[in-house]
């Protein structure tokens, strides 16, 4: 089979396509054809060995993917060849066929083509948790989002907006924020030209109850200044690549609420809440609810998909699709 690999870790202009073996499904495992496969900002980080968790060399990129069932291991016995499901790893996504455990694959949601689903899973998932189980949105609330025409940031200015919030969309040009008012955005901020603390206590008046924050780098303490007494601040990632130093008696004398959320983990410490989401974003999505996909590259792009996402030039999600050429 044809394989996105990383042979040694660097820049995504690394990225080769060369041919591999067909993997195999072991005990409690399922291969899958895959359909197609989205390129998340960790998938830049693991190539580089920048990532929380180091993938050793050789390896093929990419964690995320929706295809069909090809063959299942022993003690697997709830799906069979055919199935469409939508699944995540740790490396893997970028190739025509992957072998993943069981429980990391999921049906594929009535409304999603492959595309989209293959677009869905983290970062609606990711969004959809940072806004609710730890951005404690209610009806009504002001939310900023930064580097809200990334993936994780358009689809948390997408479920804040269907669960009831006033999102101000911010990025970095007035471009990129403009076209997050599709996603329902009532408010735009380009942070790279205008005062992202001034405009946000402007557009509120008393500040944002709720920010979720996938950029890191500068903008958060602004954010965080603007955010009104007794808000949620949400960490979700360091996208701009430096990981800011919040002065904590901004924390104190605004009574905030600042805490971290990673999804790798949320299923082992959050089951319940995990169980809740899942039957939310189901509802979501047979109302229509899908992923904003502005690019699809064949896998012998796959490096220019990466370098795409690497330099934060997408609006959105960036797919792969694997059966084209």
């Amino acid at each position: 089979m044809r394989a996105a690999r990383c042979e040694v870790h660097g820049t995504p202009d690394t990225i080769v396509i060369r041919e591999v073996s067909d993997p195999v499904a072991g005990a409690g495992e399922v291969v899958v054809g895959v359909e197609a496969a989205s390129v998340n900002f960790p998938d830049v980080l693991i190539a580089a060995d920048r990532y929380q968790l180091s993938v050793p060399t050789p390896f093929t990129a990419g964690s995320e993917f929706a295809g069909r069932v090809l063959s299942v291991g022993a003690d697997v016995g709830d799906l069979a060849p055919g199935d469409a499901v939508m699944g995540t790893a740790l490396s893997g996504a970028f190739a025509e066929r992957i072998a993943v455990p069981r429980s990391a694959l999921s049906p594929v949601p009535a409304g999603l083509d492959m595309v989209h689903a293959a677009a869905f899973n983290v970062t609606y998932r990711t969004a959809y948790h940072a806004v609710t189980t730890f951005g404690a949105l209610e009806p009504g609330n002001w939310v900023v989002v930064l580097g809200a025409a990334g993936g994780v940031g358009s689809a948390a200015v997408d479920i804040a907006t269907r669960l009831g919030g006033r999102v101000i969309a911010a990025a970095s040009t007035p471009e990129r924020a403009e076209a997050c008012r599709a996603l329902g955005a009532v408010e735009t901020i380009a942070y790279d030209s205008e005062d992202l603390k001034q405009r946000i206590k402007e557009i509120t008046g008393t500040g944002a109850q709720v920010v979720i924050d996938p950029v890191g780098g500068a903008y958060s303490e602004q954010a965080l200044r603007a955010i009104a007494w007794g808000g949620r601040f949400v960490c979700v990632g360091f996208a701009q690549g430096d990981i800011p130093r919040i002065p904590l008696n901004l924390v104190l004398l605004k009574g905030a609420i600042v805490r971290g959320f990673e999804i790798r983990t949320l299923a082992s410490r959050l089951p319940a809440a995990v169980d809740k989401g899942r039957a939310e974003i189901e509802c979501l999505v047979a109302q229509g609810m899908k992923p904003l996909v502005s690019e699809v590259y064949s896998l012998d792009e796959a490096p220019l998909a990466l370098t795409r996402v690497a330099e934060r030039r997408a609006t959105g999600k960036i797919v792969i699709d694997i059966s084209s050429r």
